[in-house]
């Protein structure tokens, strides 16, 4: 009997050896088919997202041909509007301006002390106001904006009382920029297509600048706009206090947008007025077979507000490079259990990859990533993911930022080329934004393809500098540069 027992054990515990076997040759088979997929999908995101020198080039001659032919009917092309005819600083503005710069759902009122080129911004005070719901909504709200706008700078000045003598014996002007509203944000979809058209030469500029005026004498405010434009315009003047070299301001943020100096006659052919002018240069609507373009570019676009529409900045822009990121991680969810069987519901939320996350993530350098594994949690609810699954979500951060940040050197190169500047004149070109300042490598694998496609040869002439002064501080150049201006005209 005792025979016959241990026979059976022996037998059934053979039966499970083979059956253990057979499930873990499966599972591994599985999970090999499973990896494979996530690298075919990893390798046809890297060979769809290339950017080779030859392709950036293609890209910068075709933007500089866009600009050249200046079109300005909107649609898929960049348009060039006249944003600002006033002279820029030169470096010789001393003393304490005030500025505001208006964003997507708050504005930000700025106090400094300029004390001539060779000295940098001091005494810098900022106070950011949220906008209520109800104004951001409503696109005929402007008048109660510029109300609200003028009763927090009249509380501010008070706050922070004047300390250059000289100001109150001369004109007060304050600097107005705007940032441009990201449309995917349904706070700001009210009063975007409004903010959007502003220039100095619109109409609904006047009408703002006109408002915005009367607010400031209602609230006991003694200062002037003379002009509401895009915050790039004040990026430029910054630039331009500290060097007669700066020709460009990029925006590198939420949204993106470009300012450049322009002869008046090479962009309207209108040669009276020969002093320098700044064009706004929307190029965000940039677009190009040339572009290297995604299936998850293609459905982004296509789920978008405005499909067919700013399809450059849809691949550079801090708005849209963490969306890009959760479309790849999504598809690896679902056809290679990237994250398990299952997939997590919150990864199928659009928008919830915000860029500073996603750099984060891209930088993590610790051995097992843990800030990927910490970003994955928070945000998705995934929380039994593999080192190995880790590693591939830092691979696609990878290849999406360095495109986006390859593009926006092509762009540079293509203005700068546009320009006739390559290959024998300085250009300093600016950059403001969130994704330029704290996005480390985005900045790098940037400043490198303007190396890389100017070659050393002509790599030195163009120098890219951070803007002066952080965000909004344009607004207090541009303050500058027309009280010097009434001062001694």
């Amino acid at each position: 009997m005792k025979r016959e027992v241990v026979v059976a054990a022996a037998v059934t515990t053979a039966a499970t050896v083979v059956g253990l076997a057979v499930f873990l040759r499966h599972w591994r088979r599985r999970s090999e088919r499973r990896w494979k997929q996530v690298r075919r999908i990893l390798r046809n995101l890297a060979w769809c997202s290339a950017t080779t020198a030859a392709k950036l080039w293609d890209v910068a001659n075709e933007l500089a041909c866009d600009m050249e032919a200046g079109k300005k009917d909107g649609g898929n092309n960049i348009r060039l509007l006249v944003s600002y005819l006033a002279p820029l600083p030169t470096g010789d503005e001393k003393g304490t301006y005030y500025g505001i710069n208006l964003r997507g759902t708050n504005f930000l009122i700025l106090r400094a002390r300029l004390q001539g080129k060779n000295e940098p911004v001091t005494e810098l005070h900022k106070q950011e106001i949220a906008i209520p719901t109800a104004i951001m909504a409503n696109a005929d709200s402007t008048r109660e904006l510029c109300d609200l706008i003028g009763l927090e700078l009249s509380k501010f000045i008070s706050q922070h009382s004047e300390t250059d003598n000289e100001a109150q014996t001369r004109e007060r002007k304050l600097g107005f920029t705007v940032s441009y509203p990201i449309n995917e944000d349904p706070a700001s979809s009210g009063i975007a297509s409004k903010w959007n058209r502003l220039s100095v030469d619109d109409t609904v500029g006047k009408e703002l600048v006109a408002e915005i005026n009367e607010a400031f004498k209602k609230h006991g405010v003694d200062m002037r706009v003379f002009a509401v434009v895009n915050d790039t315009v004040g990026d430029l003047a910054g630039g331009r206090y500290y060097s007669k070299e700066t020709v460009a301001a990029v925006s590198l943020g939420m949204g993106t947008n470009v300012s450049y100096i322009e002869s008046p006659e090479q962009v309207l052919n209108e040669p009276s007025n020969p002093a320098e002018t700044v064009i706004n240069m929307e190029w965000g609507n940039f677009n190009s077979f040339n572009l290297p373009l995604t299936e998850y570019d293609t459905s982004l676009d296509a789920e978008s507000l405005d499909p067919g529409n700013r399809i450059f900045e849809k691949l550079i822009s801090g708005m849209y490079l963490g969306e890009i990121v959760r479309r790849v991680l999504l598809k690896m969810a679902q056809e290679a259990a990237l994250f398990g069987d299952s997939v997590p519901p919150k990864l199928t939320i659009p928008y919830s990859l915000r860029s500073p996350d996603m750099a984060a993530m891209h930088q993590d350098t610790s051995e097992d990533y843990e800030v990927v594994e910490e970003k994955l949690k928070e945000i998705f609810d995934i929380n039994d993911s593999t080192p190995m699954a880790r590693e591939i979500v830092t691979e696609i951060c990878d290849i999406v930022a360095e495109r986006g940040a390859r593009l926006v050197g092509a762009g540079i190169v293509g203005i700068v080329k546009k320009m006739g500047r390559v290959e024998n004149r300085k250009s300093v070109i600016t950059i403001e934004g969130g994704l330029y300042d704290h996005y480390r490598i985005f900045r790098n694998y940037l400043h490198s393809s303007v190396w890389e496609i100017l070659g050393d040869e002509h790599s030195d002439n163009v120098i890219i500098e951070h803007s002066h002064g952080g965000s909004g501080a344009g607004s207090i150049f541009l303050a500058a540069s027309q009280t010097h201006k009434n001062a001694h005209s």
